[in-house]
């Protein structure tokens, strides 16, 4: 039998052009709806700003708080907080905020976000590393101390306090995400889990995965590994490559709006002094070439029947490690009925398999 695995949804909340983004959001609000009556674990969100085609998930703590009046179980994490773009003593409250609305259902993913987020939001990026270690530790302290002090290069406060707080205790669980991973040892360190996945092929994460695994090992934690990949199932394979080829191929090139604003001299150099050296090399935009079907035959994409879907988990699984999947069931303006349709079927005909 297969390890045991927590099953979830991720959504980049894409609005394709064209889209409305009233009628994105509320899709959205649908499949969490559907999610939690098939027994979902978890519905992840990314927070992401400025480039609608790649995702117009401005607030998610927002969509969790009013999602939350709609289900009953399941729980709600973002995946990234770009915490350098915040005020972490501001920040703090807000997830309280939501931990207090969901009733103790909000986890609260923290990344440094994408290297195309800093320029429209006027954040150099030379500050995010410092920013992302300082927030951090003021977010532990505003959650678990009445009040405290902190003094670092970008904040500096005096016997500040938080409200509210978490109803969780000591606060909400915490996973760390990102393409470098090279601050994934802090997250082994606190026993807090990582989340990778998405567009980014397996590869460019083992680096963080594997540093993780270390701090764990060498802390005594017990790992939290989640992981995001495109799933699609029809009853043929056939019919599953047609109906998914033109998200497939959407979802992967929505980032070229954004890589198009990386590629003068002065930002590429901003880039590396930031530590975001991923986003200088071509791997995104090529990925954005790819057509649906080498992207499908690359298994960067789970696209077939529930047959297949699990053999490639399963394969996957054993490549990886992780103890949660999360399948991104809408992707590339595919239609919510059909990404329904995926949600089903995998909760149905897969996920057995892995209990």
């Amino acid at each position: 039998m297969a390890t045991p695995l927590r099953f979830g949804v991720y959504c980049d909340l894409q609005n394709i052009p064209g889209a409305d983004n009233y009628q994105t959001t509320w899709d959205v609000m649908a499949l969490i709806e559907h999610a939690d009556q098939l027994g979902y674990d978890y519905y992840c969100l990314i927070e992401h700003h400025f480039f609608e085609n790649f995702s117009i998930s401005a607030n998610p703590l927002a969509l969790f708080s009013a999602a939350a009046q709609r289900t009953k179980d399941i729980r709600f994490r973002t995946v990234c907080h770009t915490l350098p773009l915040h005020n972490p003593m501001i920040l703090a409250g807000e997830i309280a905020a939501a931990d207090i609305l969901t009733n103790g259902r909000i986890e609260c993913g923290i990344g440094r976000g994408h290297g195309w987020l800093y320029k429209p939001a006027s954040i150099p990026h030379r500050e995010s590393p410092g920013r992302y270690k300082e927030s951090m530790e003021i977010l532990i302290k505003a959650w678990t101390e009445e009040s405290f002090s902190y003094e670092g290069e970008f904040y500096s406060v005096k016997d500040v306090s938080v409200v509210p707080k978490p109803m969780q205790k000591p606060h909400p669980k915490v996973f760390m995400t990102g393409t470098g991973g090279s601050t994934f040892g802090i997250a082994g360190e606190n026993g807090w889990g990582i989340f990778l996945g998405g567009i980014a092929p397996f590869e460019a994460f083992l680096p963080g995965r594997d540093l993780y695994l270390a701090a764990c090992k060498q802390h005594g934690q017990e790992p939290d590994f989640g992981y995001s990949r495109v799933v699609y199932i029809a009853d043929d394979m056939d019919t599953a490559r047609r109906e998914a080829a033109d998200a497939v191929k959407r979802f992967f090139g929505l980032a070229d709006e954004a890589m198009a604003t990386l590629q003068d001299d002065s930002t590429r150099q901003a880039l590396i002094e930031g530590g975001y050296q991923f986003y200088t090399t071509p791997a995104l935009l090529e990925l954005g070439k790819m057509s649906a079907d080498d992207i499908i035959d690359a298994g960067l994409a789970f696209v077939g029947t529930a047959e297949s879907v699990a053999r490639q988990l399963t394969d996957f699984h054993a490549e990886a490690g992780f103890n949660e999947f999360c399948i991104i069931s809408a992707f590339g303006g595919l239609d919510t009925n059909l990404a329904q349709r995926t949600q089903e079927r995998f909760a149905s005909e897969v996920r057995p398999g892995f209990s």
